[in-house]
């Protein structure tokens, strides 16, 4: 056990003797940033970047103090479970390498907001703009030379009026873009629009209005169920470390060398390690749900 502590030590001093000249924690981002842009998929390696560009992006200190704590407090929970270095160093290994999978889940849910402020805009201006011109490219045209719109969904809004302009139509446009924003106001906006152009609706003022009011309820409702989902993340997380707790008070109950002997039974064992993997897959699972589908209806 002090040969593993020291190799540690050693590892640790030598990573810094090299990299004096750098900020350590910058360089341990730099290294997880090289991994994921070798593993991680297509997809997110867009996500990312997109939250990078949003300066929304986990900083090199952020990443050591989340390291720090999560380390920390495995350390803490795992020790007074098992009073083991060896079992402990492994968990302590195990929730720092958590760190990623959570920067992964942040960079979904600012990405996953981003995107839905741009469909917002996208949908407000588009009706405003028919409202107008009554016809939907002309409507796109003037949304996407307003600037208003950022990447990806600017590109996909020149990608919609290069289909219109080319089929003499917007069926294929439309059919498009609602496979890449499958959102119901989305696609409500589109079929309104359709109707009009083909069967000549005479007043769509109220329609275009009706529509935009539903716009602005479901915004609404998006930005207080993401008030409400942060306030329950929080309690959340505490109950999720007390759960960890609760197991320590039988030790308490039963007194600290009576445990120490309990330990060594092998399903007492067994069945601590199966009360904090569960209890870990119920945080994960929390934190999958609390950063994922943001905005949707």
């Amino acid at each position: 056990m002090e040969l593993i502590i020291l190799l540690g030590i050693t590892f640790f001093v030598l990573l810094y003797r090299n990299y004096k000249g750098e900020n350590v924690g910058r360089f341990i981002n730099d290294q997880v940033a090289v991994l994921y842009d070798k593993f991680a998929p297509y997809s997110f390696k867009k996500v990312r970047e997109k939250t990078k560009e949003l300066g929304k992006e986990m900083s090199p200190r952020e990443y050591l103090m989340q390291c720090t704590f999560i380390g920390a407090f495995a350390a803490v929970i795992s020790y007074l479970y098992f009073y083991n270095l060896v079992i402990t160093i492994i968990y302590v290994i195990a929730a720092i390498l958590i760190v990623p999978y959570l920067s992964f889940l942040r960079c979904k849910r600012v990405y996953s907001e981003f995107i839905f402020e741009q469909v917002q805009v996208y949908t407000s201006n588009t009706i405003m703009e028919f409202a107008t011109t009554q016809s939907f490219v002309k409507s796109l045209e003037g949304v996407r030379e307003s600037g208003l719109l950022e990447d990806p969904v600017a590109g996909d809004v020149d990608r919609v009026i290069e289909l219109a302009y080319k089929n003499g139509s917007i069926d294929e446009a439309v059919a498009y873009f609602n496979r890449l924003y499958p959102y119901y106001i989305v696609k409500n906006m589109h079929q309104l629009f359709l109707q009009i152009t083909k069967e000549g609706a005479q007043n769509s003022a109220d329609s275009l209005e009706q529509m935009q009011l539903d716009i602005d309820n479901l915004v609404e409702g998006v930005y207080r169920d993401r008030i409400d989902r942060a306030n329950f993340h929080k309690k959340f997380l505490q109950f999720g470390i007390l759960l960890y707790v609760l197991a320590l008070l039988v030790q308490y109950l039963l007194g600290k060398e009576s445990y120490i002997a309990m330990l060594d039974k092998v399903y007492v064992r067994v069945l601590l390690h199966g009360i904090i993997i569960i209890n870990s897959y119920f945080l994960l699972s929390g934190e999958k749900y609390y950063n994922e589908n943001v905005g949707a209806e």
